[in-house]
């Protein structure tokens, strides 16, 4: 069959690069197949792209200059056709240390249904697919994503012409594989488990078994996740085949170029505090976590209501909700998302300056994936904990947890008082707003059960 892959593969003998440093193992790719011969010198400019070429071209787009720990250690390892396990800290670049090998092994061998990734998250399989389409777009590399709450027979259409990269929820994939025609994994060559430990903590570990009953035994497996759970340990043996573990932090604990700070006052000026701290920080891109879906959409609305430029991500929005409010954040058009911890783990959006953590998590790893999505491969970053009276017990094990105690955020309580009277009034009219929206979904509620459109972000549609 001929493939993308096959069409763009013009002067690379394909041979596998081995070196243990990741910018020869690139060049070598080239070197080692390109024609050089005298004849050809004067014609460089018109000779078709090696894959070296085309795989910096697509790096240097996507701003990778040099590679991170884990891209340093699990690269050469997956090149040299091991299983792998890495672990690593949130925001280490995961991503293109499984991607990459893929997709130099589709270069010199494509094939439909190549590889399969299996991701926690609708947003997380989203992220993933777009990372391989634009590392591996130039030479024609296909993704298609698999997950709930899309239309199974859209997904089946996607699966019949034969995409090279499928990144699936698994429980969507297991659909497609019991029920739609024609389809399997029995040529499959990857699998890729991306953040390992979550997958099991969200009883994904069933459907993960009965996965690995129908896919190829003969294959090679990549797993990665921020840390080894008994969980992990036992899918490790039941999927890998003599693994190599490549671990570039043994500690689970934030990275070095976050700057973490705290506000601590009392728990009825929490709005207050929250809104203060959103003024000082105009002009920067911010993710504000809270606990809950209420508070989630509460605090959006409270404050659009003041002029700023929020929108909510929460597990209750559609899918399609949901992927519209993390691309108008992604492209600026939102610069504060307000989230539930379903965007705390594996989304890399490039360019979140702050996480601010209205609501302190009980869970110290949960606090650590939060924050991790700011200062991300390299990049510096900050977080600022909204902490009360009731905070302190939490806040107190997560110092612990992280090996650090944090300054606090240096302000001006007569400048936080000053805003009170206004966000009282925005609390008032988000009160009224979140009321409608709960009548609106109780009367809906009667006259169906089950919902084409969650009422819970009509009013970010109509703003």
């Amino acid at each position: 069959m001929t493939t993308d892959v096959k069409k763009q593969k013009k002067s690379v003998n394909g041979k596998g690069v081995k070196n243990e440093d990741f910018k020869e193992e690139v060049e070598n790719v080239s070197s080692s197949g390109s024609n050089s011969s005298p004849e050809n010198e004067n014609e460089k400019d018109e000779t078709p792209k090696t894959f070296r070429d085309l795989l910096c071209d697509a790096c240097e787009k996507l701003g990778y200059k040099d590679p991170t720990p884990i891209q340093r250690e699990a690269i050469p390892t997956a090149l040299s056709k091991r299983d792998v396990i890495g672990l690593a800290q949130t925001g280490s670049g995961k991503t293109a240390a499984f991607a990459l090998p893929v997709i130099q092994e589709l270069w010199d061998n494509p094939s439909p249904y190549y590889a399969v990734v299996l991701a926690p998250t609708r947003e997380l399989a989203y992220q993933i697919s777009e990372q391989f389409e634009a590392l591996g777009g130039a030479i024609g590399v296909r993704s298609v994503v698999i997950v709930g709450g899309m239309d199974m027979v859209t997904q089946a259409v996607a699966l019949s012409k034969k995409p090279h990269i499928l990144v699936c929820t698994p429980g969507r994939l297991m659909d497609h594989l019991e029920n739609t025609k024609g389809f399997s994994l029995r040529n499959l060559k990857y699998l890729i488990m991306d953040e390992a430990d979550r997958l099991l903590d969200m009883d994904f570990g069933p459907i993960i078994d009965r996965i690995l009953k129908v896919i190829p035994k003969e294959r090679r497996t990549l797993l990665f996740s921020a840390t080894m759970t008994s969980k992990v340990e036992k899918l490790q043996r039941a999927s890998l085949h003599n693994p190599v573990r490549v671990a570039v932090s043994s500690k689970f604990s934030t990275v070095d170029t976050l700057i973490q700070r705290y506000l601590f006052f009392p728990f009825k000026h929490k709005d207050t505090y929250l809104v203060y701290l959103i003024n000082e920080l105009a002009g920067n891109t911010v993710i504000i976590f809270a606990r809950t879906v209420h508070d989630t959409q509460r605090l959006a609305i409270l404050l659009r209501s003041l002029g700023f430029s929020a929108i909510p991500l929460h597990g209750q929005l559609t899918q399609s909700n949901r992927l519209g409010a993390l691309n108008k954040f992604k492209s600026g058009t939102r610069s504060i998302m307000v989230a539930t911890d379903v965007a705390a783990r594996g989304l890399d959006i490039p360019l979140v300056d702050v996480v601010v953590n209205y609501d302190i998590p009980t869970d110290s790893k949960a606090y650590v994936h939060r924050v991790g999505r700011t200062a991300r491969a390299g990049r510096a970053g900050k977080s600022v904990a909204l902490v009360t009276q009731y905070d302190l017990e939490p806040f107190l094990r997560i110092e612990a947890a992280i090996g650090k105690k944090m300054q606090e955020y240096e302000h001006q309580k007569d400048a936080v008082f000053l805003l009170s009277e206004r966000v009282d009034e925005a609390q008032r009219e988000a009160a009224i707003q979140m009321k409608e929206i709960q009548d609106r979904r109780r009367s809906k509620g009667k006259l169906r059960t089950k919902r084409k459109h969650d009422d819970l972000d009509r009013e970010e549609q109509v703003s």
